[in-house]
């Protein structure tokens, strides 16, 4: 059956003026994006650290270096998609992604269901593998002030 494998991955970037908000590879309407040298999609992000950390494959900062000018504006997604094919070369696949996305507003409920297809097709998973969530900071903190949005994922590998 193989081995089974779990990674944590976490994400936090500053709401600001002038940027694009994308959860996932998806577009939210909303007066604020994440500032970031990428697309600051703070779930792809922490999915993609999620699936690296859990195939023993270092983190997001050693693969799209934030220092490097290729990945400036890239889509988040593609950091995913690329960590997916890592993990893959490695011998895993894919079980499962679960993700808690912290944030005061916009609410992501009317988006949740294309943030999770949007990331099982990045993932090459059936939507049903994939889980998001998301909750408030009660107005506590960076977060909970609308300063910043964080996101956290748990993903499960199997060792072929």
């Amino acid at each position: 059956m193989g081995e089974f494998r779990a990674g944590l991955g976490w994400d936090l970037h500053r709401l600001v003026e002038g940027r694009r908000l994308v959860l996932g590879g998806v577009q939210i309407p909303y007066e604020k994006g994440l500032a970031g040298h990428s697309d600051a999609d703070i779930v792809a992000h922490a999915a993609t650290d999620a699936l690296l950390g859990a195939a023993g494959l270092g983190d997001i900062g050693e693969h799209f270096p934030p220092s490097d000018p290729q990945w400036k504006d890239t889509p988040s997604l593609v950091f995913l998609r690329r960590a997916r094919e890592l993990v893959e070369q490695h011998g895993f696949s894919v079980v499962h992604l679960d993700v808690v996305v912290i944030l005061e507003r916009p609410q992501i409920l009317p988006y949740r269901e294309r943030i999770r297809e949007s990331l099982a097709v990045a993932l090459g998973v059936d939507p049903a593998s994939v889980s998001v969530k998301a909750k408030t900071a009660e107005g506590l903190g960076p977060v909970g002030e609308g300063l910043a949005a964080e996101a956290h994922a748990v993903a499960t590998l199997r060792h072929r």
